[in-house]
């Protein structure tokens, strides 16, 4: 697909326009996940809050993951699988307002955490890495294969969303029927978002206390890893990515770490699975130009907003998301736009 034919599907969906005063890329950001949206998003889920129950997911290889399922009485518009960005959880404002939004809506909904995310930390030995796919492959066919629908859909956020991609394009290989992949701002090329939060004081210490404080919970659980002194005095992402990344992960330094997981260049080339990028040209940790390193397979369509941040989308002060209404705009079977 190329540049120009993405533009065509994008001017033909529906854009985001947020209300006066939300339309600061940062605000946006931070309303994602922050403040009374949190709140206000726990409370309209009722319904779906009220029908979870939390599962194990059997892997493989004495792999665990967890996730929360909430089947819907009736689940007439399938089975919907969502998954949370880096350090965030079943439970992050975004996703349970997504989830709730599609609950209400007739969709069962599967949240599922990545290892050592929400309360995950002690099913797994090895540290969670962003490289890890197959098991994330491994528990998406196992929860298709637990609650089976006439129609299943994959949706996930930032580092989600590049994992909810990547299994779109091994699915076939493994026999997970994927009606549609969603992806909402994901991670392209890791180290230009490693470079951008870096950049940024404010995001560089959300994300460098969110991970510091994983890595302390996995200690409590797994105290031979030893890491505790070394911990303390890491002050930046990118020196903890220096101590851990050639200890913990397989790979001999960060920048065949970061490489590991990116979707640019070829790695959508092959993709088969009808798959949606929704992302914002303001977004201040996913650099919008990154978009044109894509591969454009024919399943692949991007729709770029003017505004919206990282996963925000924020229409009004009632701090309602639209991403949550295009979710269940594109999960409907044959849609193509």
């Amino acid at each position: 697909m190329t540049i120009a034919r993405a533009a065509t599907v994008i001017a033909q969906a529906p854009g985001f326009r947020p209300a006066r005063g939300l339309g600061n890329a940062h605000l946006q950001s931070f309303l994602a996940s922050t403040g009374a949206r949190r709140a206000l998003a726990r409370r309209r889920a009722h319904a779906l809050r009220a029908a979870a129950r939390e599962e194990i997911l059997d892997c493989g290889d004495g792999i665990r993951l967890h996730g929360v399922y909430a089947p819907h009485p009736r689940a007439g518009r399938g089975l919907a699988i969502l998954i949370h960005g880096w350090h965030g959880t079943a439970d992050s404002a975004y996703l349970v307002s997504a989830a709730g939004h599609l609950f209400a809506r007739g969709f069962s909904v599967f949240r599922l955490h990545l290892r050592d995310h929400g309360p995950s930390h002690h099913l797994n030995r090895e540290l969670f890495n962003s490289a890890r796919l197959p098991e994330v492959v491994a528990a998406v066919r196992r929860i298709a294969e637990l609650h089976p629908h006439d129609h299943t859909f994959l949706g996930g956020f930032s580092l989600g969303g590049n994992f909810a991609l990547r299994v779109a394009v091994a699915a076939p290989a493994v026999g997970i029927a994927l009606d549609r992949v969603v992806a909402v701002c994901p991670v392209l090329d890791p180290a230009r978002t490693m470079e951008a939060l870096e950049r940024s004081p404010v995001y560089h210490e959300y994300f460098r206390r969110k991970w510091r404080s994983a890595l302390l919970q996995k200690l409590l659980h797994f105290p031979d890893h030893g890491y505790g002194e070394e911990l303390r005095q890491l002050r930046s992402l990118g020196a903890m990515n220096e101590f851990f990344v050639p200890r913990y992960t397989g790979f001999a330094d960060t920048s065949s770490y970061l490489y590991a997981y990116a979707i640019t260049g070829e790695r959508l080339a092959g993709l088969a699975v009808p798959s949606h990028i929704i992302t914002s040209r303001d977004d201040p940790v996913i650099p919008a130009a990154d978009l044109a390193r894509l591969a454009r397979p024919p399943a692949l369509t991007i729709e770029l907003t003017e505004r919206g941040g990282h996963c925000g989308f924020i229409m009004d002060w009632r701090l309602h998301s639209w991403v949550d209404g295009r979710l269940d705009q594109l999960f409907r079977p044959g849609r193509v736009s």
